[in-house]
């Protein structure tokens, strides 16, 4: 199963000390509002660290290089949102010294990391949870009630009017127009498509027939866009227009769906996100500082968002020399520390890691080492 993101704010208190633990996004992420002041701990490094991957980490990316550089002027870091699947492959070829990915790396990426790595190979550290967004453009409208089930035949084109009798049983009151429906979904390989299709195959199995995957079916309706940011503009240009992205990116005027969990709607929001990696199990067969999860898409607990994101910094066990070593391991203790998860909830909208999963990540980072 496929592993997911980082969430959101509000009650920081709340989500922290709740949140028990813990796939590849496209290009641009708008950024959100700046990052509070914070001063990260450790000794001072130097240095230009290089990132590629999830563009729905991206506005919390800026947070983090904002606070990190602040206190370690000697330091560049540079990050591209190329999509987490480009990111994987770049931090693979050895151009990188970290991947920012909305999906764990699969058996086989784990493997040829070793050539760069050295014979321990990488490691995924969740550092970023958000929920992803079932967001519309329709004029007068601003949340509706959506299960599983219709959404995925909305997306597969067998719901293609908005006032369909699937959508207008479960909204009753709400004036549903006869407008048709226009799916948009990624055309990059990207990590939120990943683990939105996994959502659907598992939530909604009879419906979505497709395994999930970084790609969107190509035999699917609808219009695609690269980039979170792109969907998002495709989606408000585009009266009718349905998608899913990065919660962090909604905004104006579009709205959000109601996830049917149980027998209730649930909204989308950063404890519910939150609640979700809470109840997710790690990865099976993975090494001991590897913190791939596998999320529960398919729980009846109401005080979850089951579509949810967890993204990853992806990076090795070992580097060729002390200074790369310092400077990942710093920059990773800031990410994951509780300055470094504020930042980014105050940029990003997303759900601060538990202290749990923040310990263990900073037992993971603690782990790297110069190659032998």
């Amino acid at each position: 199963m496929k592993a997911i993101r980082f969430g959101r704010l509000s009650a920081v208190a709340v989500v922290a000390a709740g949140a028990l633990a813990l796939s590849a996004c496209g290009s641009d992420n708008p950024a959100g509002s700046s990052a509070p002041s914070a001063t990260p701990s450790g000794p001072k490094v130097t240095g230009t660290l290089t990132g590629t991957g999830s563009s729905a980490q991206s506005a919390a990316v800026d947070a983090w290089k904002q606070g990190f550089t602040q206190a370690n002027p000697g330091v560049t870091v540079q990050y591209s949102p190329d999509g987490s699947g480009a990111g994987r492959k770049t931090f693979i070829s050895g151009a990188s010294q970290f991947a920012g990915s909305d999906a764990a790396m699969t058996t086989d990426e784990l493997n040829s990391a070793k050539a760069v790595c050295g014979p321990d190979g990488a490691l995924d550290i969740p550092v970023y949870i958000s929920p992803i967004a079932v967001t519309f453009n329709l004029p007068g409208v601003t949340t509706l009630n959506l299960s599983a089930d219709t959404i995925a035949k909305m997306f597969r084109g067998q719901i293609s009017k908005w006032n369909d009798p699937a959508i207008a049983a479960d909204n009753s009151g709400v004036n549903l127009p006869d407008l048709k429906i226009t799916p948009v979904h990624r055309s990059d390989d990207s990590g939120t498509t990943q683990n939105f299709t996994e959502y659907l195959a598992k939530a909604a199995p009879s419906a979505w027939t497709d395994k999930s995957s970084q790609t969107w079916p190509a035999s699917l309706p609808g219009e695609n866009a690269k980039g979170t940011s792109g969907v998002v503009k495709t989606v408000t240009d585009t009266q009718g227009a349905f998608a899913y992205a990065d919660d962090s990116a909604v905004s104006g005027s579009l709205g959000k769906a109601k996830i049917k969990v149980g027998s209730q709607f649930v909204a989308l929001s950063a404890e519910g996100a939150a609640k979700a990696v809470e109840i997710s199990k790690p990865a099976d067969g993975r090494a001991a500082n590897d913190l791939a999860l596998n999320l529960d898409r398919t729980t009846t607990d109401t005080s979850a968002y089951p579509i949810v994101l967890v993204s990853y910094h992806v990076v090795c066990t070992a580097y060729k020399d002390q200074a790369t070593v310092d400077l990942v391991k710093a920059w990773e203790n800031y990410v994951v520390s509780d300055a470094g998860q504020k930042a980014a909830a105050s940029a990003a909208k997303s759900a601060p890691l538990s202290s749990a999963l923040a310990a263990k990540a900073k037992t993971a980072i603690d782990s790297i080492k110069v190659k032998s």
